[in-house]
């Protein structure tokens, strides 16, 4: 064994590594000399020398095309084994050209991003490959930003109130059809409740300059005042309406608001259903949730109202009638209710009024006086859509309403008669 072991080794042992030396020279230089053709997709592209006044339809505001493209590249082995689409682009020169032509794209036409790699030593050619570009109108233009109802949950302790404004404008540049496009239908952003920490809006309630109520306005934060256009951008644009830096989410403190009045209750009767019920001859019944007040019908029951502010309950509230609707069906036996307010405008003014005077409010005051006067209006309809009843703390009020032998019936709860629906007030 020994003997052999030196026979392989060690006999005639510089001609061996002679030849083992020539073995891994010729290997490399073979290897470094081998041609091979590999397909790179995802490939950007650049189009460079676009006249004035001029863009490329589906061309981003960086230079590089929406749309990319798989070419088949034929060159070194190694370079091609270590080369991937991150590490080129094509360029392509509107200069000299039509608004619309086919760009036969050749090795000319590749750069390399990755400074380690030489294109021009490692890539012979590039497989058939070419495309159409069109040039087309560069105009600028404001769009619409249209200011959606925001998902996710606020945090424990606070309801959603409004979000202010709803719409706002954004200046951008691009191919005509494009924008027009944009224009037209306009972009949407829509924020995440979950985003806001309960810590955030504690915070703004215990602030020196903040008031003393239950309203809290989340000024958005400019990191959100982006919305992504791919289109245009590959990155998010940013917002540069100057009402952006007004843009607001408000919430309302979740607290049980004493309603210090009975409401009265009222039958509503729609004219198509006249000719079936008779409004002289239907009447409410008595029971324990309904009493007569010096001949008015109320609800007997003391009442409790969450998701406005003190200040909107206290104008209101001598204002306000749960309506019942008889309209009964096959279909749902149940009778619909609603709280109506009376005089609605009047109590919008008032309400507006009010706020408009409240010096200490120093976000409110810092807007334009018209502004402020639309941000408090849309406040006020958003506090007549949020108003809830209840009975206690975790009891909303739920009727079960229905007409029997021309009595209309009011009862406590939520039951569903079989075959109907049950209609309770959210």
């Amino acid at each position: 064994m020994k003997t052999l072991l030196h026979k392989i080794f060690v006999d005639n042992w510089q001609r061996k590594a002679v030849s083992a030396s020539l073995a891994i020279i010729i290997w490399f230089m073979v290897n470094q000399s081998l041609i091979i053709s590999k397909p790179l997709s995802n490939i950007p592209v650049r189009v460079i020398n676009i006249p004035s006044g001029k863009t490329v339809m589906d061309l981003q505001n960086n230079g590089i095309l929406t749309k990319r493209i798989t070419l088949t590249l034929v060159g070194n082995k190694t370079l091609l084994d270590s080369l991937s689409s991150n590490d080129l682009e094509v360029v392509i020169d509107a200069n000299d050209n039509k608004d619309e032509w086919i760009a036969d794209i050749t090795k000319r036409n590749l750069v390399s991003l990755n400074p380690e790699v030489d294109l021009n030593k490692g890539i012979t050619r590039v497989g058939q490959k070419s495309m159409i570009i069109r040039l087309t109108k560069l105009v600028s233009e404001k769009i619409p930003v249209f200011i959606t109802q925001p998902i996710g949950e606020p945090p424990r302790g606070y309801q959603f109130l409004d979000i202010w404004p709803y719409q706002l404008n954004l200046t951008v540049s691009g191919p005509e059809e494009i924008i027009k496009r944009l224009k037209t239908r306009g972009i949407r952003r829509t924020f995440d409740l979950s985003n806001i920490s309960k810590a955030e809006l504690d915070a703004l309630r215990s602030r020196p300059d903040s008031t003393s109520g239950d309203e809290v306005s989340f000024f958005v934060p400019e990191q959100w005042k982006r919305v992504d256009i791919p289109l245009l951008s590959d990155t998010s644009i940013e917002i540069d309406d100057p009402k952006a830096k007004d843009l607001r989410i408000d919430f309302v403190r979740v607290s049980m608001l004493p309603i210090r009045s009975n409401l009265p209750v009222a039958l509503y009767f729609p004219s198509e259903g006249l000719k079936t019920y008779n409004p002289k001859t239907i009447t409410l019944d008595s029971g324990p949730l309904i009493k007569k007040v010096n001949g008015l019908t109320v609800f007997s029951k003391p009442l409790f109202a969450k998701g406005v502010s003190q200040l909107f309950l206290r104008v209101v509230e001598q204002m306000i009638q749960m309506s019942i609707t008889v309209d009964p069906t096959q279909e749902n036996r149940y009778l619909n209710w609603s709280i109506e307010f009376i005089n609605p405008r009047l109590l919008e003014d008032r309400f507006v009024s009010l706020m408009m005077s409240d010096v200490s409010d120093t976000e409110i005051r810092e807007l334009q006086p018209l502004v402020r006067e639309e941000y408090l209006r849309n406040r006020f309809r958003s506090y007549m859509n949020s108003l809830r009843l209840y009975l206690s703390e975790e009891k909303r009020l739920a009727m079960n309403i229905r007409l029997e032998n021309n009595k209309v019936v009011i009862e406590e709860g939520g039951v569903t008669l079989p075959n109907s629906k049950s209609l309770i007030k959210e």
